[in-house]
């Protein structure tokens, strides 16, 4: 393929250092054909000074001509041939089907956020009209809708190089938005991200948006410079909590602090019920072993940590997930980087005396080794945070507990989580109701019999969740209420109608839900 390895900014391609940075076969570790340049100082804040040139005509654009952008943008990933497919296959070690799937996901999402656009409700429109005679004050004509907050950057995910990367749903969300965006390409898969920015340049072009809608940037720490310009308005990132709370960090100690959107750590506990496990625990084992190891674990969602009761039936289940993960193959990670932090992971649990090894072959070679740990249900309840801590990849922790006052107590020591899980029959759900309100304060998606590895696009969707999974855990990264992270309201008080935005004039066509005079409904024309 004929990558150029430069910058995008502003509509044009940059390159100011000698290509030098170096794209890697993810199998063999050794380096493919490709070469980009680490983007400059000046490079990345020209970046930002172009998406803040672009923020007012494309803000100011109609809903649909932005929705027909998203289309477009999806349209081209749709096109991308098997070269590409391949392309991002060497870079990930990702199986083709995988690839293919989650390049769907991915302009599924682009078009999902165009049909938010053209219902029009992201606007979140709200009119109280004037009430003249009302006493002792008459009240102002007030209408409120949500406008873009402005730029923002966006920080490529390592696990999901198309979902949630150049064109992933931070992009989607901050374009539906309105909001220019500067994405910091992921070090691990550049050649995939500069293919993927093609494609958005193409229909960016194709629907002659603003120059500097979209910007991408390579590099290592050149991130921060995007996170400290003052033209950036908010930060969509998905990695570490590490690298999350740095970003953070940055982000609260400048003269005007901006908002991370920031999807850091997640252990995604799973609580075996005692009813369950009587009847299907062999198919449990089996399915939560598919789910620990689908992918080589490199999912947010990877079910780090089993809750379970003791008892003869809990202790057989373990037998069994014990049995599953030794017979469970090696995988290939993302890239050595991965597989280095697995290892070390690994080390920290193999030495804490508190946890104990139940199953997996000695982790060594190119390729990560499921494994399965037990740990001592004090630790979770005193919040140890190495329990606490996720370990990217096929492995995971079973804690059994006393009775279900300790199990209680496990689950109040369990930090904020992207989800938690019940695996129940109905003789259980009366008896276990209590522990609902205590999941609902972890975790942002509550299952109940299922297993978290897989996340539906969709209005409902939540994925986000208390810190430590997110830095704000009003929001979400996934669906289409990913769109509220990159708006803000404003409120017209007495305007003339000439000057009002379309969606808060009277005769507005749009079918919008309103407050009017303190009561949901749908205003008249």
């Amino acid at each position: 393929m004929n990558l150029m390895g430069k910058n995008y900014i502003g509509g044009e391609r940059s390159s100011q250092h000698a290509p030098e940075l170096c794209s890697v076969d993810a199998h063999s570790g050794e380096a493919l054909p490709y070469r980009f340049s680490q983007a400059s100082h000046q490079e990345a804040e020209q970046a930002c000074l172009a998406a803040e040139r672009a923020f007012a005509p494309y803000q100011a654009l109609p809903s649909e001509q932005r929705a027909s952008f998203l289309d477009a943008i999806a349209d081209e990933l749709d096109a991308l041939n098997d070269d590409f497919i391949h392309l991002v296959m060497r870079e990930t070690a990702l199986p083709e089907g995988r690839i293919r799937g989650e390049r769907a996901r991915t302009s599924g999402q682009m078009r999902l956020f165009a049909s938010v656009l053209r219902r029009g409700d992201y606007l979140g429109v709200r009119i109280d009209t004037a009430l003249p005679d009302r006493q002792p004050l008459a009240r102002p004509d007030l209408r409120q809708l949500k406008v873009g907050v402005g730029p923002v950057a966006v920080f490529g995910a390592s696990n999901f190089p198309l979902a949630f990367s150049t064109a992933g749903g931070d992009t989607a969300a901050a374009l539906a938005a309105g909001c220019p965006v500067v994405v910091k390409a992921h070090s691990g898969h550049m050649a995939t991200a500069e293919c993927v920015a093609d494609a958005i340049m193409r229909a960016a072009e194709k629907t002659a948006m603003p120059a500097g809608v979209f910007n991408m940037i390579y590099g290592g720490s050149i991130g921060q410079v995007l996170v400290r310009h003052p033209a950036i308005q908010a930060v969509g990132f998905t990695g570490s909590l590490k690298g999350g709370r740095a970003l953070c960090d940055i982000a609260a100690a400048r003269p005007q602090p901006i908002p991370v959107f920031a999807e850091m750590s997640s252990i995604n506990p799973m609580i075996l019920l005692p009813g369950a496990l009587a009847v299907r625990s062999e198919r449990i084992a089996r399915e939560l072993t598919d789910s620990v190891v689908a992918g080589c674990g490199q999912f947010c969602t990877n079910p780090g940590l089993i809750i379970g009761i003791a008892s003869p039936q809990f202790s057989a289940f373990l037998a069994m997930m014990a049995e599953n993960i030794r017979t469970s193959p090696a995988q290939t990670m993302l890239n050595r980087g991965v597989l280095s932090s697995y290892e070390h992971g690994l080390t920290q649990l193999h030495q804490h005396s508190g946890i104990r090894h139940l199953a997996g072959a000695v982790q060594q070679g190119h390729q990560a080794v499921p494994q399965l740990f037990a740990a001592d249900a004090s630790l979770l309840i005193a919040g140890d945070d190495l329990l606490q801590e996720e370990v990217f990849g096929p492995v995971t922790i079973a804690v059994t507990v006393r009775d279900e006052a300790e199990l209680q107590a496990a689950l109040q020591g369990v930090r904020g989580q992207l989800t938690t899980t019940l695996l129940a029959e109905p003789q259980d759900v009366q008896q276990f109701a209590h522990l609902v309100p205590l999941l609902q304060r972890k975790a942002g998606r509550l299952l109940f019999n299922g297993y978290p590895t897989g996340v539906e696009v969709s209005d409902a969707m939540v994925h986000g969740g208390p810190y430590p999974a997110t830095s704000d855990a009003r929001g979400t990264s996934v669906g289409t209420l990913a769109i509220d992270r990159f708006l803000r309201p404003v409120c017209y008080q007495n305007y003339p109608v000439e000057l009002l935005p379309d969606a808060l004039k009277p005769d507005n066509p749009l079918h919008l839900l309103r407050l009017v005079n303190g009561v949901y409904g749908r205003e008249a024309g």
